[in-house]
């Protein structure tokens, strides 16, 4: 579905490549979503044309863990789009991320949020997203997922919500041919303890000339790596998934039961009652914000997301030049929490789970307790929490980080949040160097 861009300028797009049709990257599909205890409900798609942006929406659905000690096993659920601008060399090519992610932390306990990542063959780095509305709260608001191309260079600027939020220093240069890949689905660590309802995934991609487009259905490929929920294969270590399409991409909907009961039901998404009405959410904000009708982007965002880039007026202009496009989910003014004595994350917790999630042994780990709130005070309005009061966990140990791949790389350090123990920030390899 491509949108009206009339006024803008098309980006260039830098490099040549040999022409190629368009398939389905099967063997990176299957090469890539597959590890011995990570599970994924994936699709990967290949434009067949050079690609400068990439787009996905779904609902802050309510992940669910059960209530018992999983020791320091990593127990978690993601649902991401992920973008690689240019795959020529290998399908693990630099890439971007960003998505839900939602981890158990104890007995009882569990985070739930949003965050972006760069990930590049020298190391990575991850941020959690603080901006938008109700990002951490599973309370099956819409939201919305993007990366575009910067409109000089070869590095892409991050958008949650149709506001900016980072930005990206290795990506490579787009070039043409069938040499780019948009990867959108579930992944699950854990999954055992796991309730992961219906999502309900709608992506597209950014063409050279900034017409926002479907990918035809078949360029998209598929690994799921557990088997299909059955009377055979029973809940927990099975997926229901639906691919909704005629000819072009249209829906992704996957699910992860806990429970027989789950098992039975359509892995098709139900329809969710509005959280509120598009009218008091655009409540108290201005008319037009850079240039996009604020009440319609309201509408939009609570009833059909996947359709804002074309209806709602001023947008499709917005997030390719200000991109800073919704005036409600603009990052919180409020003070950054109270590192204080009721924090109820110990050193112990966060060095456990930096050492399962970073595959670091234990006593490799340096840890330093929160910093107090009056140096944070400047730093308070980040829409990335790094302001928050935060454990930081560093080592100059090889670690894979966050990358589900083979690769090694020297060091990490990583943020948690004091209070819930979330993970703020980390970054890894060449990707911590500050330059």
């Amino acid at each position: 579905m491509a949108s009206a861009c009339a006024g803008v300028t098309a980006l260039t797009v830098l490099g040549t490549a040999p022409s190629a049709s368009a398939a389905a990257p099967k063997e990176a599909c299957t090469g890539l979503y597959n590890a011995r205890i990570t599970f994924w409900a994936m699709t990967c798609s290949q434009p067949g044309e050079p690609m400068i942006g990439g787009f996905a929406t779904w609902r802050n659905i309510p992940i669910t863990f059960d209530q018992v000690d999983t020791g320091s096993a990593t127990v978690q659920a993601a649902n991401y789009l992920r973008v690689s601008p240019n795959t020529s060399s290998s399908p693990l090519a630099p890439n971007i991320e960003i998505g839900l992610y939602a981890e158990k932390t104890g007995k009882t306990t569990h985070t739930y949020g949003p965050r972006w990542s760069e990930l590049t063959t020298s190391g990575g780095r991850t941020t959690a997203i603080k901006a938008g509305v109700n990002p951490t709260k599973p309370d099956k608001r819409n939201h919305t997922y993007m990366t575009v191309r910067q409109d000089s260079g070869n590095q892409w600027d991050v958008l949650y919500d149709f506001n900016k939020v980072g930005s990206t220093t290795k990506q490579l240069k787009v070039i043409g041919g069938n040499t780019n890949r948009i990867d959108v689905g579930l992944e699950v660590t854990g999954p055992k303890y796991i309730n992961v309802p219906s999502i309900a995934n709608r992506m597209q991609f950014m063409t050279g000339n900034k017409a926002w487009q479907q990918v035809a259905t078949g360029n998209v490929a598929k690994s799921v790596t557990l088997p299909v929920c059955s009377t055979t294969h029973k809940p927990p270590s099975c997926f229901t998934t639906k691919l909704t399409d005629n000819s072009k991409f249209t829906q992704w909907t996957v699910s992860k039961p806990r429970r027989q009961a789950a098992a039975v039901t359509s892995p098709a998404a139900a329809p969710v009652a509005p959280t509120r009405s598009p009218d008091a959410a655009a409540a108290g904000l201005p008319s037009t914000f850079n240039g996009v009708n604020q009440q319609a982007l309201q509408a939009c965002l609570e009833n059909d997301p996947d359709s804002c880039l074309a209806t709602v007026p001023g947008l499709s202009e917005c997030v390719v030049t200000v991109r800073v496009c919704n005036a409600a989910a603009l990052p919180s003014s409020g003070a950054s929490e109270d590192a204080a004595a009721d924090a109820d994350v110990s050193a112990a917790d966060i060095r456990a789970r930096a050492a399962a999630a970073f595959g670091v042994p234990n006593d490799a780990l340096t840890v330093e307790p929160p910093a107090s709130p009056a140096g944070l005070k400047t730093r308070s309005n980040a829409a990335d929490g790094s302001g928050d009061a935060a454990w930081t966990v560093t080592s100059t140990s090889p670690t894979p980080g966050l990358q589900r791949t083979d690769r090694r790389f020297d060091g990490f350090t990583a943020r948690y949040s004091a209070h819930t123990g979330a993970l703020l920030e980390a970054c890894w390899g060449d990707l911590c160097d500050p330059s």
